[in-house]
């Protein structure tokens, strides 16, 4: 196991099922209208950020060069 590389699938799915895990524990104390209403907003910010972030890093279409031929 010393030649395992950081970032694996495994170490993904692992920290994916621990923020599940702490997900499931703060339903289950506070409960679950309050959690849906921040989970949402949550989503929702992160939904709108990546796609501001997608615009930004867009670079600006330059115009087409057209030429233009005088008909004599």
């Amino acid at each position: 196991m010393n030649c395992r590389r950081h970032g694996s699938k495994p170490t993904i799915a692992l920290w994916m099922l621990v923020a599940v895990a702490d997900v499931a524990i703060i339903v289950a104390s506070t409960g679950l209208l309050a959690v849906l209403l921040v989970v949402t907003a949550l989503a929702l910010i992160t939904g709108v950020g990546v796609v501001a972030a997608r615009s930004l890093a867009r670079p600006e279409p330059e115009p087409a060069k057209v030429v233009a031929r005088r008909r004599a």
